[in-house]
């Protein structure tokens, strides 16, 4: 075997035949959901329609948050400059970092050690309130709790409502609404936010936690798209941007029972 041979277990190509992880792709296109494909390529297994409903509404949870975004404002401003779309939507990409999208796995990290000292003879409760008491006393932040706009993340509220209506929630979820109480106690009334929310509904469906964060940037794609187009079509270019100093205009408040 040549040294420059190696291995991939992911996709098998050949003449008129594509496979992912073992299936073929044509019998899977319109069978299964994007989700649904997405869990597939990442572990190599494909999951059922309620762990693919779950993963569409985690998707449509992050995909886009306003034009004042540090990612959006970033892809904004590379658009302004002049960069073809696939550049400025790679530098919003960029520009998710340790405070800004990167909670997810962290917030995964901090559920797996409260689920981890949970037993019958130490609840959840217990458990919970002894990695608050270390985080505050190490004057690390804790993940997955807190937001600079939210008083109540409405996205945190629907996706722990039909994690529970599809069968899914399970010791994540509970460990991260323990934590959230046991940050009540020590007197931080704290929002759970999506970024802690999608963190617990992945650790309860086995995703790994170094695959956390990689589903805000899958979700925020379609969203920094729609604002790099708005950039080329609305905007004049090399203008300075202003995080805050903007106003809606799109259509009005409507709704799918509408």
């Amino acid at each position: 075997m040549s040294e420059m041979k190696w291995k991939t277990g992911i996709t098998k190509v050949q003449p008129n035949e594509i496979r992912l992880r073992g299936y073929r792709v044509d019998e899977l296109m319109g069978k299964i959901s994007f989700s649904q494909a997405i869990f597939l390529a990442l572990t190599g297994e494909l999951p059922d329609a309620k762990v693919g409903r779950l993963l569409d509404a985690i998707l449509v949870a992050s995909v886009d948050h306003g034009p004042g975004s540090p990612s959006a404002l970033t892809a904004r401003t590379s658009a302004s400059t002049g960069a073809p779309a696939n550049a400025a939507v790679a530098a919003g990409i960029l520009s998710i970092n340790r405070f800004h999208g990167a909670a997810i796995s962290s917030c995964m990290q901090v559920v797996a050690e409260v689920v981890e000292q949970t037993s019958d003879e130490h609840p959840v409760s217990d458990a919970a309130a002894e990695v608050v008491t270390e985080y505050l006393e190490s004057g690390r932040r804790l993940p997955g709790l807190g937001h600079r706009i939210h008083t109540e993340d409405p996205r945190t509220r629907r996706l722990f409502m039909l994690a529970e209506e599809l069968g899914l929630a399970d010791a994540g979820v509970e460990a991260l609404l323990a934590l959230q109480i046991a940050m009540a106690a020590e007197g931080k009334e704290l929002p759970i936010n999506v970024d802690g929310a999608v963190g617990a509904v992945l650790f309860d469906l086995g995703l790994p936690i170094e695959l956390g964060n990689d589903f805000f940037i899958m979700a925020r794609v379609p969203g920094l798209f729609a604002q790099v187009h708005e950039e080329f079509d609305r905007e004049r270019p090399m203008r300075r941007i202003h995080p805050t100093d903007f106003t809606y205009d799109g259509p009005e408040n409507r709704s799918l029972a509408d």
